[in-house]
């Protein structure tokens, strides 16, 4: 199933997509619920029935009219999760980081998967993203696919944990760079630097959908992996590119990481990291290691951003500048 969330007469209405048209989840049957959090809640409940009606529609076999996915906004497929983590699973990212900057590679990251806290109420889907004057210093993309929970669980063992993902979207971890590095100095973080704003969507696709593209996780490791494009495209410009398959610790690993002695609930959200060249942090870096006198390029008001993963869609934003001038970095004492 591709699952999709949009404004209707004001409130998140969730919809089957199938061949660009959405189709209404409580129009298509009484029993489904009208929003992602509680098709989430009741996901064991409502899966079959859902599953049934998905693959009528593929085949042709229910007639119902729809909407054009191009007539509406929009928004995050999860407009309301519980909560949101990104982890770190990519270690050409991690490895290409540290050797911009003339550090080792660090011996934890095999040892295990890591994750930060972002703010799950700056998650959105595509459309404008209002920066203020102080995230315009070093702003950032991050290239990232994401997972959400579709049912509780605390000590999940990595061995079952694909059974609690409901589906996988594109993520675009928007980094303030500046920010970022000055508090995480402190061995805090990141928070400012990070919780203005997280870009998801366009669609969640169930694993059914992505079966043919699955591959052996990578050797020692536990769960389900894919072998999805991944490309990032700045003001029509592709910028990055990389593949999904390359993730080291797979989203079982890190569920059993995240779930160790607290509960997760339907509606988080857990990202990838940044796969291999997916953001300017490290592009830059490449660049001024090769060439010293390598221009670096960070986002800017008005720049387009286009995510693209095979069968997870499209994911469009746009920068703009808030009218607030107020500025965190001026208040530093001295």
């Amino acid at each position: 199933m591709k699952l999709v969330s949009y404004l209707k007469e004001d409130h998140a209405q969730l919809a089957f997509l199938v061949n660009g048209i959405l189709y209404d989840s409580d129009r298509l049957h009484p029993d489904l619920p009208v929003s992602m959090t509680m098709f989430l809640n009741y996901w064991e409940d409502v899966f079959p029935i859902a599953h049934s009606l998905n693959r009528q529609l593929n085949e042709g076999n229910k007639r119902l009219a729809g909407t054009s996915l191009e007539d509406v906004e929009i928004l995050a497929p999860v407009p309301h999760p519980t909560s949101c983590r990104d982890a770190y699973a990519f270690r050409q990212h991690v490895l290409s980081a540290r050797r911009n900057r003339k550090l080792d590679m660090l011996p934890e990251f095999d040892q295990f998967p890591v994750f930060y806290f972002t703010n799950h109420n700056s998650v959105r889907g595509p459309g404008e993203i209002l920066c203020m004057e102080d995230h315009f210093n070093k702003l950032d993309f991050e290239l990232e696919v994401a997972i959400v929970i579709c049912k509780h669980g605390k000590n999940i063992k990595a061995s079952e944990a694909d059974e609690y993902i409901v589906g996988y979207m594109i993520m675009n971890d928007l980094s303030a760079r500046e920010l970022q590095m000055e508090e995480m100095k402190l061995n805090l973080g990141p928070a400012k630097g990070k919780d203005f704003s997280t870009a998801t969507g366009p669609v969640l696709v169930t694993p059914d959908e992505l079966e043919k593209y699955k591959i052996p996780a990578k050797e020692n490791h536990t769960g389900n992996a894919y072998n999805l494009n991944m490309k990032c495209r700045v003001n029509g410009i592709q910028v990055s590119e990389g593949t999904m398959g390359d993730m080291d610790w797979t989203f079982a690993e890190i569920i059993e990481r995240c779930s160790y002695g607290v509960q997760l609930y339907p509606g988080d959200i857990i990202g990838s990291g940044t796969v291999g060249t997916g953001c300017f942090l490290e592009l830059n870096g490449t660049g001024k290691l090769n060439n010293p006198d390598y221009k670096e390029q960070w986002l800017q008001e008005g720049d387009e951003i286009e995510m693209e993963v095979e069968e997870l869609g499209l994911l469009k934003n746009t920068i703009g500048r808030d009218e607030d001038d107020f500025s965190i970095l001026a208040l530093k004492k001295i």
